[in-house]
């Protein structure tokens, strides 16, 4: 031991002093690898508290998400579905999935109405029931004779109908009836079964023919006296035209006032009735 300083130092041997300089070499060696494991442990703190701020940040969300909604009914929450339930469950698309904005809906849905319009529009303007126009013509030829036992004329008369189609699709004439009065009597009739196809906006002809008997005296003296000079017969014609078009049947009944030359036969040509433009 050796004083120094006011204070008792011991001086140790060498074999301690080696020991003391191996101790200060170990607390050196230490302290370096102190230094170095000491970055390593930081980054694992750093990583363990980033881990719990997600997760209390999850755990947070979770907790919003369970309070502001509520659980999938297809996968009841869990994420998944049954396997056996595969083909069964309709898969959930998000509203604001561009799948159900397609970009030309408007446009076609702006042209399926206008084709639907327009073939409404065109379907009425064609199918639409128009009239079916009959116009007596008149006289064609008449053949007259007479009974001077029972003072009676016999007349028969035949006559031009002109019918036209005004539709846009087919007309069928199939029946004519026809009367024949004279002073309000009935004084003929007759019925025709006919057919007559109708183009559409097109005209035609239907040539008829009446055989009447007229008992009047006094017509049978006009028509017989050789001094009179006019011999006219006035004759009122009525009749009904029943015509077929799109399965529905229609009658179109007309009248005519005819004067008619008893004196002699007589025969005129009536040319065809066109529809005006």
């Amino acid at each position: 031991m050796h004083f120094c300083g006011g204070h008792l130092v011991r001086i140790l041997p060498s074999t301690m002093g080696g020991k003391f300089s191996q101790f200060w070499r170990t607390t050196d060696q230490k302290e370096s690898e102190d230094k170095l494991i000491l970055p390593r442990q930081l980054d694992a703190e750093d990583e363990i508290a980033n881990y719990a701020s997600i997760n209390d940040t999850a755990t947070s969300c979770v907790g919003i998400a369970h309070q502001s909604s509520v659980n999938c009914p297809t996968c009841q929450g869990t994420g998944r579905i049954p396997g056996e339930q595969e083909k069964q469950l309709v898969a959930l698309i998000p509203y604001g999935d561009q799948r159900l904005k397609p970009r030309r809906t408007k446009l076609y849905v702006c042209l399926a109405v206008t084709i639907c319009l327009l073939t409404t529009s065109l379907s009425i303007f064609f199918l639409f029931p128009r009239s079916i126009t009959v116009v007596p013509a008149g006289l064609n030829a008449s053949s007259i004779g007479f009974n001077a036992t029972t003072t009676s004329m016999y007349l028969n008369m035949t006559n031009v109908l002109n019918i036209t189609n005004n539709n846009f699709y087919l007309v069928t004439v199939v029946q004519l009836d026809i009367e024949v009065l004279h002073q309000s009597l009935v004084v003929g009739k007759t019925t025709r079964k006919t057919l007559l196809n109708m183009s559409p906006l097109q005209s035609g002809q239907i040539y008829y023919m009446v055989a009447s008997r007229i008992l009047d005296n006094n017509t049978y003296n006009i028509c017989t006296w050789t001094k009179v000079k006019v011999h006219n017969v006035l004759l009122h014609i009525q009749g009904t035209l029943t015509c077929m078009y799109l399965c529905h049947s229609e009658q179109l009944a007309f009248e005519d006032y005819q004067y008619v030359d008893c004196r002699g036969n007589a025969t005129l040509l009536h040319p065809l009735y066109h529809r005006p433009p």
